[in-house]
């Protein structure tokens, strides 16, 4: 017997009318994003492997463990994006954009981990994301964190999340304080567990938004980062905060907020939640100032971005604000009464769709009487029936029904779109 095809394990299906929900959030962000210009970029799905190990570290979980990674045809290392920062970067780098030049990007699409597929966390995720080159202030971090403020206020979300801040500094001085932070763990090495341990040797910083109690206890007598920023750093900090707070924007700093890949400086940001579990957030970002330059770009060229994971975004909306999305009415369902009538329903419904095409329109195919075309129409929630039989054809008319009320008029033909119009669109 053939076994049953079904989806690979972590990568689903997205069904109706849920992908309906999908499209009207992923289209409310693209209408933000628009009216603060910024501009899209598609980036591929698959790149060089190369390009991942450089941009996010291979002493990483991401490279380590979760990347797809193969050999293709030409025996070349392929490997499918885990994220959109680096392929960002690199096509900008490729394509000289950011040769003196400020860029405001945003792309959507699927990003791939090879890990336990959850509630929120799969191995084919989509992300929206948003990527800043060629301004070093925290003004444009403001920007960021206040326009993903309006995305939440217009998913009806905002008062469901949280914003947690903290500031990384630069390089060296992370540098200096994984070798204290390091020193300290070593004293206290008795009460970690193998795994801590592996990942204080590894990268000591990742230890510091652990959900494990201990860890967190023992953090808690731990030196903060935040003593060892130079001035730059904690006045960039400094102002961005102000700015927030300017705007009216609450927010935790949260000295133990860090990111898990390697090219992050200075500001980073989450927002949390709450109501989906142990997946609590849905959007994450911070500066990276050196990564176009280790990608073989212009040195010094500063960078700043966010990425929205839309799995949980679409969760949390409907687990707290399940009105914002209404099935769209349908506005008009053509009956016809036989292939005759249907040819020219068919060419009718041709020219309502050129004269209005806002206008949402559909017509029953298959052999049914008319009461169960009359019905299916009742089913999709449509507010008026159009009805073409050879009565009407022979006389140049059709009937309109209002389904809502149940009363129908005859009209002309070539009166039908003036009638449809005065309805719907005036």
């Amino acid at each position: 017997m053939m076994k049953k095809l079904q989806a690979i394990r972590g990568m689903n299906d997205c069904l109706p009318p849920d992908s309906e929900l999908w499209e009207q959030i992923e289209n409310t962000l693209k209408n933000i994003l628009a009216t603060h210009c910024y501009n899209e970029i598609r980036i591929p799905i698959i790149e060089t492997t190369t390009l991942f190990k450089r941009a996010i570290g291979e002493v990483t979980d991401v490279v380590e463990k979760e990347m797809y990674t193969f050999d293709d045809r030409n025996s070349e290392s392929v490997t499918l994006r885990p994220e959109g920062t680096a392929g960002c970067v690199r096509a900008g780098v490729e394509h000289g954009l950011f040769h003196n030049k400020e860029q405001r990007f945003w792309y959507i699409g699927s990003m791939f981990r090879y890990e336990r597929p959850q509630k929120g966390r799969y191995r084919q995720f989509h992300q929206l994301g948003v990527e800043v080159f060629g301004l070093y202030g925290p003004d444009i971090d403001a920007e960021l964190i206040l326009m993903t403020a309006r995305f939440w206020k217009k998913l009806g979300i905002l008062n469901y999340v949280q914003l947690e801040l903290n500031s990384i500094g630069s390089i060296e001085e992370r540098s200096r304080y994984r070798e204290s932070l390091l020193k300290f763990l070593e004293k206290n090495k008795a009460q970690l567990t193998e795994e801590a341990i592996h990942r204080m040797h590894k990268n000591s910083l990742r230890l510091l938004d652990s959900k494990d109690q201990v860890v967190q206890k023992i953090l808690a007598d731990a030196p903060l980062l935040s003593e060892y920023l130079n001035d730059e750093s904690k006045q960039h900090f400094l102002t961005l905060c102000q700015f927030l707070n300017e705007s009216g924007i609450s927010y935790r700093v949260n000295p133990y907020l860090v990111r898990g890949l390697d090219y992050y400086n200075k500001t980073v940001f989450e927002w949390v939640t709450n109501h989906l579990g142990s997946q609590g957030a849905i959007c994450a970002g911070g500066r990276y100032d050196g990564l176009v330059e280790q990608l073989g770009g212009k040195d010094s060229t500063p960078a700043v971005g966010f990425a929205i994971g839309l799995e949980r975004l679409v969760l949390l909306v409907k687990k707290v604000n399940p009105d914002f999305y209404l099935s769209p009415k349908l506005d008009v369902y053509f009956v016809s009464e036989n292939n005759t009538s249907r040819a020219k329903a068919i060419k009718l419904a041709e020219k309502i769709r050129d004269s209005l095409p806002q206008l949402k329109l559909k017509l029953h195919y298959g052999k049914q009487k008319i009461s169960k075309q009359l019905s299916s129409a009742n089913k999709c929630s449509a507010t008026f029936a159009l009805i073409l039989g050879e009565n009407e054809i022979a006389k140049q008319k059709i009937v309109i029904k209002n389904l809502l009320t149940g009363e129908q008029n005859l009209l002309m033909q070539e009166d039908l779109i003036l009638f449809l119009n005065k309805i719907f669109i005036e």
